[in-house]
Protein backbone atom coordinates (compact mmCIF):
# COMPACT_ATOMS: atom_id res chain seq x y z
CA UNK A 1 0.00 0.00 0.00
CA UNK A 2 1.11 3.43 -0.89
CA UNK A 3 2.28 5.76 1.91
CA UNK A 4 1.27 9.48 1.80
CA UNK A 5 3.58 12.23 2.61
CA UNK A 6 2.38 13.10 5.70
CA UNK A 7 2.88 9.77 7.25
CA UNK A 8 4.87 9.69 10.78
CA UNK A 9 8.68 8.67 10.14
CA UNK A 10 8.84 4.39 11.24
CA UNK A 11 12.15 3.31 12.59
CA UNK A 12 12.73 -0.07 13.62
CA UNK A 13 14.77 -1.45 15.97
CA UNK A 14 17.32 -4.12 16.02
CA UNK A 15 18.79 -4.69 18.72
CA UNK A 16 22.04 -7.17 19.40
CA UNK A 17 25.67 -8.00 20.77
CA UNK A 18 26.27 -8.24 16.88
CA UNK A 19 29.66 -10.28 17.88
CA UNK A 20 30.09 -10.19 15.22
CA UNK A 21 27.16 -8.74 12.82
CA UNK A 22 26.40 -11.22 9.95
CA UNK A 23 24.49 -11.51 6.27
CA UNK A 24 21.71 -12.92 8.69
CA UNK A 25 21.21 -9.58 10.26
CA UNK A 26 20.93 -7.34 7.84
CA UNK A 27 18.54 -10.08 5.67
CA UNK A 28 16.21 -9.79 8.92
CA UNK A 29 16.70 -5.88 8.52
CA UNK A 30 15.73 -5.95 4.67
CA UNK A 31 12.69 -7.94 5.74
CA UNK A 32 11.46 -5.96 8.32
CA UNK A 33 12.43 -2.52 6.02
CA UNK A 34 10.09 -4.08 3.45
CA UNK A 35 7.23 -5.18 4.48
CA UNK A 36 6.48 -2.59 7.50
CA UNK A 37 7.18 0.01 5.01
CA UNK A 38 10.42 1.49 7.11
CA UNK A 39 11.92 4.59 6.69
CA UNK A 40 14.81 3.33 9.05
CA UNK A 41 16.82 0.98 11.02
CA UNK A 42 18.58 1.62 13.97
CA UNK A 43 21.45 -1.67 14.41
CA UNK A 44 21.48 -0.96 18.13
CA UNK A 45 24.79 -2.60 19.51
CA UNK A 46 24.12 -3.68 23.23
CA UNK A 47 26.78 -3.13 25.69
CA UNK A 48 25.37 -5.55 28.59
CA UNK A 49 22.92 -7.86 27.52
CA UNK A 50 20.62 -8.49 30.92
CA UNK A 51 20.17 -11.88 29.81
CA UNK A 52 23.92 -12.41 29.02
CA UNK A 53 25.72 -11.28 32.54
CA UNK A 54 28.77 -14.02 31.67
CA UNK A 55 29.26 -13.65 28.26
CA UNK A 56 32.26 -12.11 27.59
CA UNK A 57 31.89 -10.30 24.13
CA UNK A 58 34.77 -8.43 21.46
CA UNK A 59 34.82 -5.04 23.03
CA UNK A 60 31.47 -2.65 22.20
CA UNK A 61 33.38 -0.35 20.33
CA UNK A 62 35.03 -2.75 17.57
CA UNK A 63 30.74 -4.46 17.30
CA UNK A 64 30.17 -1.03 16.91
CA UNK A 65 33.13 -0.47 14.15
CA UNK A 66 31.90 -3.79 12.42
CA UNK A 67 28.15 -3.06 12.30
CA UNK A 68 29.09 0.43 10.73
CA UNK A 69 30.70 -1.50 7.81
CA UNK A 70 28.13 -4.26 7.24
CA UNK A 71 25.57 -1.15 7.09
CA UNK A 72 27.80 1.52 5.39
CA UNK A 73 26.13 0.21 1.70
CA UNK A 74 22.80 0.42 3.30
CA UNK A 75 21.38 4.43 3.31
CA UNK A 76 18.08 3.30 5.97
CA UNK A 77 20.20 1.35 7.87
CA UNK A 78 22.15 3.04 11.00
CA UNK A 79 24.47 1.56 13.75
CA UNK A 80 23.20 3.05 16.80
CA UNK A 81 25.47 3.80 19.95
CA UNK A 82 22.78 4.09 22.36
CA UNK A 83 23.10 1.04 24.73
CA UNK A 84 26.92 1.76 24.39
CA UNK A 85 26.82 5.09 25.40
CA UNK A 86 24.27 4.56 28.15
CA UNK A 87 26.16 2.70 32.08
CA UNK A 88 24.36 -0.58 32.99
CA UNK A 89 22.79 -3.07 31.59
CA UNK A 90 21.20 -2.50 28.24
CA UNK A 91 17.10 -2.78 29.28
CA UNK A 92 14.75 -2.50 25.94
CA UNK A 93 12.36 -0.10 27.58
CA UNK A 94 15.51 2.50 28.04
CA UNK A 95 16.29 1.75 24.56
CA UNK A 96 13.00 2.43 23.20
CA UNK A 97 12.42 5.74 26.04
CA UNK A 98 15.43 6.92 24.71
CA UNK A 99 14.62 6.73 20.70
CA UNK A 100 10.97 8.13 21.35
CA UNK A 101 12.32 11.28 22.95
CA UNK A 102 14.92 12.22 20.16
CA UNK A 103 11.74 11.26 17.43
CA UNK A 104 8.38 11.74 19.64
CA UNK A 105 6.31 11.61 16.40
CA UNK A 106 8.10 8.41 14.84
CA UNK A 107 6.18 5.01 15.01
CA UNK A 108 8.94 2.29 16.47
CA UNK A 109 9.05 -0.88 15.36
CA UNK A 110 10.98 -3.51 17.73
CA UNK A 111 12.62 -6.19 15.29
CA UNK A 112 12.94 -9.35 17.47
CA UNK A 113 12.80 -13.60 17.55
CA UNK A 114 9.93 -16.01 17.97
CA UNK A 115 11.44 -16.93 21.47
CA UNK A 116 12.53 -13.19 22.36
CA UNK A 117 8.49 -12.41 22.02
CA UNK A 118 7.42 -15.92 24.18
CA UNK A 119 9.81 -14.18 26.61
CA UNK A 120 8.83 -10.59 26.33
CA UNK A 121 6.10 -10.52 28.93
CA UNK A 122 9.16 -11.25 32.01
CA UNK A 123 11.17 -8.62 30.60
CA UNK A 124 11.69 -5.04 32.52
CA UNK A 125 8.42 -3.27 31.99
CA UNK A 126 6.73 -5.48 29.10
CA UNK A 127 3.34 -2.97 28.94
CA UNK A 128 5.35 0.05 28.94
CA UNK A 129 7.68 -1.50 25.79
CA UNK A 130 3.88 -2.87 23.85
CA UNK A 131 3.24 1.25 24.39
CA UNK A 132 5.65 2.26 22.68
CA UNK A 133 6.14 0.19 19.79
CA UNK A 134 5.04 -2.64 17.52
CA UNK A 135 6.84 -5.62 17.43
CA UNK A 136 7.85 -7.23 13.90
CA UNK A 137 8.51 -10.98 15.26
CA UNK A 138 10.20 -13.37 13.14
CA UNK A 139 8.48 -16.78 12.35
CA UNK A 140 9.95 -19.91 14.48
CA UNK A 141 11.28 -22.95 12.91
CA UNK A 142 10.31 -26.25 12.73
CA UNK A 143 5.83 -27.13 13.75
CA UNK A 144 3.72 -24.90 15.52
CA UNK A 145 4.90 -22.35 17.73
CA UNK A 146 3.87 -21.94 21.25
CA UNK A 147 0.82 -18.95 21.24
CA UNK A 148 2.16 -15.01 22.32
CA UNK A 149 0.50 -13.89 25.23
CA UNK A 150 -2.36 -12.24 23.83
CA UNK A 151 -0.88 -8.57 24.91
CA UNK A 152 2.16 -9.45 22.96
CA UNK A 153 0.10 -10.92 20.04
CA UNK A 154 -2.15 -7.70 19.58
CA UNK A 155 1.31 -6.06 19.42
CA UNK A 156 2.67 -8.00 16.79
CA UNK A 157 3.35 -8.60 13.03
CA UNK A 158 4.96 -12.28 12.03
CA UNK A 159 7.57 -11.02 9.25
CA UNK A 160 7.35 -13.34 6.22
CA UNK A 161 11.28 -14.57 6.44
CA UNK A 162 13.26 -18.31 5.71
CA UNK A 163 15.47 -18.36 8.31
CA UNK A 164 19.34 -18.20 7.64
CA UNK A 165 21.10 -21.06 9.26
CA UNK A 166 23.71 -18.45 10.57
CA UNK A 167 25.49 -18.64 13.99
CA UNK A 168 27.96 -15.73 15.90
CA UNK A 169 29.17 -18.14 18.10
CA UNK A 170 30.28 -20.98 14.91
CA UNK A 171 31.48 -18.06 12.79
CA UNK A 172 33.73 -16.63 15.98
CA UNK A 173 35.09 -20.44 15.77
CA UNK A 174 35.63 -20.81 12.35
CA UNK A 175 37.85 -17.12 12.54
CA UNK A 176 39.40 -18.63 15.37
CA UNK A 177 40.40 -21.20 13.57
CA UNK A 178 42.24 -19.51 10.75
CA UNK A 179 38.70 -19.60 8.58
CA UNK A 180 37.31 -16.72 6.87
CA UNK A 181 33.75 -17.58 5.88
CA UNK A 182 32.67 -14.95 3.40
CA UNK A 183 29.53 -16.50 3.06
CA UNK A 184 28.64 -14.97 6.37
CA UNK A 185 29.83 -12.30 6.60
CA UNK A 186 29.91 -9.03 4.59
CA UNK A 187 33.23 -7.76 2.91
CA UNK A 188 33.80 -4.67 4.58
CA UNK A 189 33.38 -6.34 8.03
CA UNK A 190 35.40 -9.12 6.97
CA UNK A 191 38.67 -6.65 6.21
CA UNK A 192 37.88 -4.91 9.64
CA UNK A 193 37.88 -8.57 11.57
CA UNK A 194 40.94 -8.97 9.86
CA UNK A 195 42.20 -5.85 10.07
CA UNK A 196 42.17 -5.47 13.69
CA UNK A 197 43.13 -8.97 14.31
CA UNK A 198 39.91 -9.73 16.17
CA UNK A 199 38.69 -13.02 17.36
CA UNK A 200 42.36 -14.24 16.97
CA UNK A 201 42.73 -13.42 13.24
CA UNK A 202 46.12 -12.38 12.56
Amino acid sequence: MARSVSDRLRIGILGGTFDPVHRAHLAIAEAARDQAQLDRVLFVVSAHPPHKRNYVSTPAEDRLAMVEAAVSAYPEFEASDLEIRRPGPSYTVDTLREIRAAHPEAELYLIMGYDAALDLPHWREPQKILEMARLLVLPREGGAPPPLHHDVMNRSTILQFSPIPLSSTEIRESLRRGKYPAHALPEPVLDLIRRKGLYGCR
